[in-house]
């Protein structure tokens, strides 16, 4: 993973919170224990009651986006597709407005390109709403959209680490607690969809988070624990921790970095830039003829242009590796603005998605 320091004001303490608990944090009843146990086992003298209010304090800070379980939406059910477009400079604003209104649009992102200038993303509870969903778009705004569903997915989600503490981010508990075997479920349970909406934005900051989550949906806090668990061995929570906000951490340089790979390389190509530690997402994605020539996209961060540069130098060495890349097979795309940037409607896809709890497994 890539080690870096940070211009945010956080103390040793915190930047050991920052880099231990952004995945593998307990699901037991009384998590703080073990987790204040396991960070003073590699020198980082805290208590219970100390790390529960250093967590509290840094999301309140909004170092923090926030913290518990971040629920993969693609395996809770429905689809989400990320679309690019062309806004007239002359009617920006406008076309951004419109598009911002479909309660189906997630994220919204200005972009660095001559063309393709918004990028966003449409969430929805079926594969089928999708085509629907562009055609009003379209209407609404007069302007053409392009679809780039994901094909193939390589990596999502690396760490953001600090200079300090437990530095490699390696401190993972998620063996604690009970003994759950996974499920090849595709679908979830109605309670199961109440405990997904719930804890959509986040777990309480409580000495006891599971049996708050526990008491607000009306179920057995055993069953809580034990199906959060289960989530997090079946993907459909990638992982359990605190979630930084990098921003705040000073990445503020969100680079897109897109390539047209011969599509004989790719499943080379997605492995060997997906184990990069600072590239957060890596997929592939389709390419439209005479607009869009690039079929692999690889997103980074870094805290000024700089460092972000060097990073895009890096994954075009690591592409070097399998082809000769020109100059016109590769771009980088920077966010200039967000335009809107909201919770993806788990309630809704999750609903749609919701079967007996005896129903039978079903294949993944």
């Amino acid at each position: 993973m890539d080690q870096v320091g940070t211009d945010a004001d956080l103390s040793t303490l915190e930047r050991a919170v920052v880099n231990a608990f952004q995945g593998g944090f307990p699901v037991t009843e009384r998590p703080w224990e073990p987790a204040a146990a396991a960070l003073s086992e590699r020198g980082v003298d805290v208590d219970a009651d100390e790390l529960l209010a250093t967590v509290r304090d840094l999301d309140e800070r909004g170092v923090l986006s926030r913290f518990g379980a971040l629920v993969n939406a693609e395996e809770i059910g429905g689809t989400a597709t990320l679309v690019a477009m062309h806004a007239p400079e002359e009617r920006y604003e406008e076309v951004a407005e419109t598009v911002n209104g479909f309660r189906e649009v997630a994220h919204n992102y200005e972009r660095e390109h001559p063309h393709l200038n918004m990028w966003f993303v449409v969430s929805v509870a079926s594969e089928d709403e999708v085509e629907r969903v562009l055609a009003d778009i379209e209407d609404a705004t007069g302007q053409e959209t392009y679809n780039l569903p994901k094909r193939e997915e390589f990596h999502v989600g690396a760490k953001f680490l600090l200079d300090g503490p437990v530095s490699d981010g390696d401190l993972d508990l998620s063996h604690l607690g009970p003994e759950v075997d996974p499920s090849e479920n595709r679908g979830i349970t109605a309670r199961e969809r109440d405990l997904v909406v719930e804890v959509q934005g986040g777990l309480p900051i409580t000495e006891t988070p599971y049996a708050d989550v526990a008491e607000a949906i009306d179920q057995p806090v055993e069953w809580v624990i034990e199906t959060i668990k289960r989530f997090n061995e079946e993907g459909k929570v990638r992982r359990v921790g605190v979630i930084p906000n990098h921003y705040a951490l000073g990445y503020s340089e969100n680079g897109m970095t897109v390539w047209d790979v011969p599509d004989e390389l790719l499943s080379e190509v997605g492995p060997a830039v997906a184990s990069l530690g600072f590239v957060t997402h890596c997929y592939h994605r389709p390419r439209h003829e005479g607009v869009w020539p690039y079929n692999f996209f690889a997103m980074t961060h870094g805290r000024d242009e700089a460092e972000s540069q060097r990073r895009i130098e890096q994954v075009r060495e690591v592409m070097t590796d399998f082809w000769d890349v020109d100059d016109d097979e590769w771009d980088s795309l920077f966010s200039t603005r967000i335009l809107k940037k909201t919770g993806i409607r788990l309630d809704e896809r999750a609903d749609a998605q919701v079967r007996s709890e005896d129903a039978e497994p079903t294949d993944a």
